[in-house]
């Protein structure tokens, strides 16, 4: 009797839906929950470069480790979308959530086990002031102490734990995306579903600028500032050898995950079709569940091969491919790109990405849904909006190719040089010392001892005004500021970010029509898995491989002292690497378009 009653209410189109069969309520829990889930890869990857500084990381390094919870998603994502509709959906995406909350948690921990942060000045004894000391017949030769002395027992296990926690972050990560978008696309009307779909990518965009914006106000307080008074903090944030809090991020992003997560236990395996005229349609992927064990691991190489030869599925699937390989490489790097590249602040150049690039990108996501609903486009419709949106980026993309500096030139570092200088040879200079001073005759060195400076002037506060009597700069009695002399390309910073506004909003006006395309060309208990597979062709086509690309720096160039990463990590990405991959990768985009625009008319 009660189960009739239930199917008479859920029949009668008037009545009132309760708060967690709403499938628009679903859509605002999922849209919350991969904000915040990507609220920490966007932190991540506007922290990247203060990670590398904290604990001596090379570009190599941190690399890999912004690409490394891509391992653990690659190995789990194809067999778990495999199960989505014979698991409950909403509770596994629960679970994931509170595993990313306890991941999050595990990236702040390196902050707590370590030392505090000491930079360059103070690893030599003998030199604190940084100043050439020149040898005497009495005196032997300062040598610096190398880094490993420094490292305490816990700074070994730094590196594994941060990789552990992105590993975690990846597995996490594997049934949010795939699940939420076919849960929502099982019980959401074929009208409304291009909408909630261009809403959910829309918010979810929204978190990687969050992360940005986040870390660019975070990352203004000093990293130790809550052990230390801010007296005892010497450095201001101007200052190359900054450090700022980058673990307060993780800390509040677990918070936001724990509670995104808990509305997740609530909502039922199934809920009544949001239009009850088409339930029928809705309803094969419902009996795929009832399928044993056996039968599902006997059908999982058949399904396989029938999802990965839909012509239409595979070559919408290689354009997000090739679109994601861009975007992991310029989203890990663009923060550090902007602070090298325009001679920015890491806080600036995180404030623009977030408040500008990604926010843009999420109107064109919005925008596509919007256009997909008003009119009522087909896989045919969408397929001829992505190639024409596609065609139409190519103007403003162009012109990156050809914004951008030479790699910025520091004495003895770039280009690289064997042995120190002549005339900085007797001041007894810190190998691995960095404090970058510019010389008068705009000549960069990595501190005043390399310049062969042996005096300084100072104001009331003792903070250094400039460096005197420097053997190096341009001849004996030249002078340098404690600062970089920059790339010289900051008139350029304006055209640039214009121009890569407008190309992501463009671009990203085909990524809900890409995502419907998918939706609609397999099968509806197929959805999760093709969902899935295309997930896993990301992580290993795509976002693993191009951020380890932008690494160009040569890793024969000398370090920096413990605790401050590669003096090579203060250079210029290469304009060029990133331009090149970028118009590959449009012109490959560009052609899976156009052939799915062919096979599906």
């Amino acid at each position: 009797m009660e189960v009739s009653e239930v199917k008479v209410s859920c029949d009668r189109p008037g009545r009132t839906r309760g708060l967690f069969t709403s499938v628009k309520f679903f859509v605002l829990c999922h849209s919350l929950l991969q904000l915040a889930q990507l609220l920490v890869s966007g932190y991540m990857k506007s922290s990247i470069s203060t990670i590398e500084r904290r604990f001596g990381l090379s570009s190599q390094k941190s690399g890999l480790l912004a690409a490394f919870n891509e391992v653990g998603n690659t190995l789990l994502i194809v067999f778990v979308s495999f199960l989505g509709s014979r698991l409950h959906r909403p509770r596994v995406i629960g679970c994931g959530a509170l595993l990313a909350c306890l991941a999050s948690l595990l990236m702040a921990l390196p902050h707590f086990l370590s030392r505090r942060y000491e930079y360059s000045e103070i690893i030599s004894a003998r030199n604190v002031s940084g100043l050439c000391q020149m040898e005497s017949p009495l005196t032997t030769p300062t040598t610096s102490q190398s880094c490993d002395s420094q490292e305490s027992p816990s700074d070994n296990r730094i590196y594994p734990l941060l990789l552990l926690a992105q590993l975690l972050l990846g597995i996490a990560a594997v049934p949010i995306q795939p699940f939420g978008i076919s849960y929502i696309d099982d019980h959401a009307s074929k009208k409304n579903s291009p909408l909630y779909l261009g809403i959910l990518l829309a918010v979810t965009s929204i978190g990687p600028a969050l992360g940005f914006l986040s870390g660019a106000f975070l990352l203004r307080f000093y990293v130790d500032f809550d052990t230390m008074s801010e007296d005892q903090i010497q450095l201001d944030r101007s200052d190359l050898r900054w450090v700022g809090a980058w673990w307060l991020g993780f800390l509040v992003a677990s918070c936001l995950l724990f509670l995104t997560a808990l509305p997740y236990f609530f909502f039922p395996r199934h809920m009544p079709p949001e239009d009850e005229s088409e339930a029928d349609t809705k309803r094969p992927s419902d009996l795929f569940q009832e399928v044993s064990l056996l039968h599902f691991l006997k059908s999982f190489p058949s399904i396989a091969m029938r999802t990965l030869l839909t012509p239409v599925y595979l070559l919408v699937v290689l354009a997000q491919v090739n679109m994601a390989a861009v975007l992991a490489g310029l989203i890990t790097f663009m923060a550090k790109f902007i602070e090298r590249q325009f001679n920015q602040t890491v806080v600036f150049s995180a404030t623009l990405i977030g408040g500008v690039c990604i926010p843009l990108a999420v109107l064109g996501t919005v925008m596509g849904g919007v256009l997909m609903r008003r009119w009522s486009l087909r896989v045919s419709g969408a397929s001829k909006l992505c190639a024409i949106v596609i065609v139409l980026c190519i103007g403003p993309a162009l012109p990156l190719l050809f914004i951008g500096c030479p790699t910025q030139q520091v004495s003895g570092v770039f280009p690289p040089r064997s042995g120190a200088l002549s005339c900085s040879a007797s001041c007894q200079c810190v190998q691995d010392m960095f404090h970058p001073v510019c010389g008068s005759d705009g000549v960069e060195f990595t501190s005043p001892c390399h310049a062969g400076c042996v005096a300084m002037e100072t104001d009331s506060s003792s903070k250094v005004l400039n460096f005197t009597e420097c053997h190096c700069v341009g001849g004996v009695g030249g002078s340098a500021t404690p600062r970089s002399c920059g790339s010289g390309c900051g008139r350029l910073l304006l055209p640039f970010v214009v121009l890569l506004g407008i190309t992501g909003l463009m671009v990203s006006l085909s990524h809900t029509p890409s995502f419907v395309i998918i939706l609609r060309t397999v099968p509806a208990q197929d959805k999760s898995f093709a969902v899935g597979v295309q997930y896993m062709l990301f992580r290993i086509l795509g976002e693993p491989l191009c951020p380890a690309q932008f690494c160009t720096a040569p890793s024969s160039t000398p370090h920096a002292s413990c605790g401050t990463g590669s003096v090579v990590n203060r250079l210029p990405v290469s304009t060029t690497t990133w331009s090149a991959l970028d118009t590959g990768f449009w012109v490959f985009r560009w052609c899976s378009c156009l052939g799915v625009w062919s096979a599906s008319s």
